[in-house]
């Protein structure tokens, strides 16, 4: 494989529109998780420098070497306004693979945020800045320079699979990949579920406290025999 070939670096992919981004962006992850059939979410390790932090924006994806961050620079040399840059670290936590420096640049270039499965460092610089970066760990430890790694092709990262221009959804609670040509009518059921929900609690702050379905699927389980309340 050489560069020559455009076998390292994908420039042209196809994104999620930024107006369905900015639609999504209105619904929690867990919301869209629910709704993509609870498939989709990156493993619970991976969270937000601080707790504030959300983003929403279509995938740049990228593999690296663990301990290496020579293709996350590669990705932000390429990506766009708007962009999310997600990052298959291998869940490698030894040595940090992007701090207050190329989150800075990250900022500067109008990319939404960055979610990586390995560590990042420079954690209280990163939180009060505000700019969204979502790990799995910290390590002062910095990164190699100097492994060839791969940007926008298919990647696993934290157990999710992730094409490039998927939409990406970070929270407080973690994150959701949702595929490109899916997300129309995932959005469409989310705002069901938010509306059902909203319903619910509303439901439960004026004294109807048990959960309407409970008795139902406790009989289905074999919990409850035929005719039998709680």
């Amino acid at each position: 494989m050489n560069n020559a070939d455009n076998t390292f670096i994908n420039r042209d992919i196809v994104r999620i529109s930024p107006e369905l981004v900015k639609q999504a962006a209105e619904f929690q992850a867990a919301i869209l998780a629910d709704v993509a059939g609870r498939r989709g979410t990156l493993h619970g390790r991976i969270k937000p420098v601080a707790s504030t932090m959300k983003v929403a924006g279509p995938a740049i994806t990228v593999e690296v070497r663990p301990g290496d961050n020579l293709a996350i620079h590669a990705a932000l040399a390429i990506a766009q306004p708007g962009d999310v840059i997600v990052v298959d670290g291998k869940g490698d936590i030894s040595c940090a693979l992007i701090g207050e420096i190329m989150s800075t640049q990250a900022e500067a270039s109008g990319i939404a945020g960055i979610i990586i499965d390995g560590a990042v460092r420079d954690a209280d610089a990163l939180a009060a800045n505000g700019f969204p970066v979502f790990s799995a760990g910290l390590n002062p430890c910095g990164p190699t320079k100097s492994i060839a790694g791969r940007v926008n092709y298919p990647i696993s990262a934290a157990s999710a699979a992730i094409q490039p221009g998927d939409l990406i959804i970070g929270d407080i609670d973690g994150v959701v990949v949702l595929p490109r040509e899916s997300v129309p009518a995932l959005l469409e059921l989310a705002q069901k579920k938010l509306d059902t929900e909203t319903k619910r609690i509303a439901a439960i702050r004026h004294g109807d406290i048990r959960a309407p379905w409970l008795e139902k699927a406790l009989l289905a389980a074999g919990m409850l025999n035929e005719g039998e309340k709680l």
